[in-house]
């Protein structure tokens, strides 16, 4: 065809086939070879699981790890713990199971090299918060990477999984197809069970740095939504997508503030130098009740204090740092928390003449992410463990999605807040376990997989390239042709419609049903006009089918927005039009599915059972 005609068509045949070699893929191959010995297991990844994922240029923290061998906390603890922070609504049975185990899987890293941060006088792991510890990352991710390519049958780089292909006869996933970004060559996976483990979606949304400063966001620039297009689109129930998530973080270079505020016992204050957040108490309290005095605040909560200062005029918002750095050893592990994990922070500072021993930075907050790994809980309905899952929670095997034999761990799986790092790994090998007995139990036949379907679906995956041969010859002057969309545009277009619409920076975070409505019809617009998206090379090829992913996953968080009339988080996003948190009402999941032959969607309720008193 066109531009790649010569070529090939690579065929893999696998029992379980991980989808993504960020943190839950890792943990996801890794187990998969502990209970399936002479198993296939084959690991595919976008870019090269050495550095990919979230964790890619190192991490400073370990954001979930119980502590029980020092009777430090318990996973009871870290449940309530998050269905405080996410004002009620968290899957119970998914967090307790993934704290039940994450410790083990941080102990497992001390062991393959990873370097933790010891207290000299007790010698556990140095805490910097309830849950979080201290280490040196800035080789996180190789170490663990590490164990998981020895773990795997193969482990394939580079290549973009666009789609996953579903057995002819059942509700059964029976693989994924996808090309090399270096190559083009066409990859059918074809396999008994599938594990997804892939990103959350950054880039949905305009973010603040713009121009050539528009991949500087918090969340990975790369994560395109594909934990969520790609079970959406073979028909799997999606939950809770309308709790995206907003950051407090420091300005223009996005440096988190956990470890200054916990480690470094750092404070915010008003433009005027004064303490606000107390301020909007009683204002919050109107908003969503009692709420406000639960221990922690909820996160969502204190932006919403940070957001209101700010449209006060009280702005700039800044972290008080100039106190806590005339200690050299807390400058140290504050300048080298972003050396290690955030260094275009450092280089921000340094390009401002900002020296926080002597100037206190400015805050932000961020545009919206979605993502089932941080402190939020968009993601896939999935089973959950049967020892302790509500029998409406679970059918059958750990972490499978309502397709069966498609599994999910990390952003992918819904309902499950405050993970990061550890949990989603941990989350993997949950995932992980259940697949295998899956496939030891229901998948010894291979699912039948059609060659109609691979054969259109390559047709359509390569069009971008088509497009851009024949329409690029219209073209008389500079690159804009009649013909077709270039990647780029699309993914400015989208990021418009998301803020402006969907509850963005410009708007505040605000958005009712008549903006919600208008969304949904300019991202029907855009989806048409994707048919015509032209792409001159591989790597344009590729930014094509991750704005196809970002355009299915903002649909989704759209249509749950649209769905749930309450504004349940405050400081993530409003609903004008219904403002209050209303727990009568709107103490529930919403579920959605997605009907790719007609593309309507339909939406639930689903209740939220809490089994931690």
């Amino acid at each position: 065809m066109g531009l790649f005609g010569g070529r090939k068509t690579v065929f893999v045949d696998a029992d379980i086939l991980v989808i993504g070699g960020g943190m839950a893929g890792c943990g996801a191959t890794y187990e998969s070879r502990y209970w399936g010995r002479d198993l296939k297991i084959v690991c595919v990844e976008k870019a090269n699981i050495e550095r990919s994922g979230a964790v890619a240029q190192g991490l400073y923290a370990i954001n979930t790890y119980m502590g029980m061998q020092w009777d430090e906390n318990k996973p009871e603890d870290h449940v309530r713990y998050a269905r405080n922070d996410l004002m009620g609504l968290v899957r119970e049975d998914l967090g307790y199971d993934i704290a039940r185990h994450v410790d083990a899987s941080v102990h497992q890293f001390e062991e393959w090299g990873l370097p933790m941060m010891k207290d000299p006088k007790t010698g556990r792991y140095q805490r910097e918060g309830k849950w979080q510890i201290m280490i040196h990352g800035e080789s996180y991710k190789p170490i663990v990477a590490e164990a998981a390519r020895k773990a795997a049958t193969e482990v394939y780089n580079r290549i973009m999984v666009t789609h996953l292909l579903m057995d002819k006869k059942a509700n059964r996933v029976a693989g994924a197809v996808g090309f090399n970004v270096r190559t083009g060559d066409y990859h059918v996976f074809r396999a008994k069970a599938v594990i997804i483990g892939a990103g959350g979606a950054s880039h949905i949304y305009k973010p603040r740095s713009v121009g050539e400063g528009m991949g500087r966001t918090w969340y990975a620039p790369w994560s395109s939504g594909s934990a969520y297009a790609l079970p959406i689109q073979v028909g799997a129930k999606m939950m809770q997508m309308e709790n995206r998530i907003v950051l407090a973080r420091f300005k223009d270079g996005y440096g988190p503030v956990g470890a200054y505020f916990l480690h470094l016992k750092t404070y915010t204050q008003n433009g005027n130098g004064e303490e606000f957040e107390s301020k909007w108490k009683e204002h919050t309290r109107a908003l969503v009740g009692d709420y406000i005095d639960h221990h922690p605040t909820p996160t969502c909560l204190r932006n919403h204090a940070f957001i209101e200062e700010t449209k006060a005029g009280r702005g700039p918002i800044r972290m008080v740092t100039t106190e806590a750095f005339q200690d050299p050893h807390k400058e140290t592990v504050g300048w080298e928390n972003f050396l290690g994990m955030t260094i275009g922070q450092a280089v921000v500072w340094a390009s401002q003449n900002i020296d926080p021993k002597h100037t206190n930075p400015e805050l932000t907050t961020s545009e919206p992410y979605v993502m089932g790994s941080h402190a939020t809980c968009s993601g896939a309905w999935a089973s959950g463990p049967e020892d302790i899952a509500p029998s409406d929670y679970n059918w059958g095997y750990n972490r499978m999605m309502t397709v069966d034999g498609l599994f999910g761990a990390g952003d992918t799986i819904g309902g499950s807040a405050h993970k990061f790092s550890s949990g989603s790994f941990a989350e993997g090998r949950i995932a992980a376990k259940a697949a295998v007995k899956y496939v030891m139990e229901k998948g010894r036949d291979q699912p039948q997989v059609s060659e109609q379907e691979y054969r259109d679906l390559e047709k359509v995956i390569y069009q971008p390239l088509e497009n851009y041969r024949v329409g690029r010859n219209e073209i008389v002057a500079g690159t804009v042709s009649p013909s077709y969309l270039l990647p780029i545009h699309g993914l400015q277009r989208l990021e418009k419609l998301m803020d402006e619409y969907v509850g963005g920076i410009s708007t505040n975070y605000m958005t009712n049903d008549q903006l919600l409505n208008r969304g949904l019809e300019l991202l029907g617009m855009l989806k048409e006009d994707m048919n015509h998206m032209g792409a001159e090379d591989l790597h344009q090829l590729q930014r094509a089918w991750e704005l196809h992913h970002r355009i299915l996953a903002s649909e989704s968080v759209t249509h749950h927005t649209l769905f749930r009339e309450e504004t349940r988080w405050p400081g993530y996003y409003y609903r004008g039009d219904h403002m209050k948190l209303d727990d009568a009402n709107w103490h529930c999941f919403t579920l959605s599915r997605y009907d790719r032959n007609t593309g309507k969607w339909a939406m639930e309720k689903a209740p939220v059972h809490h089994i931690i008193d």
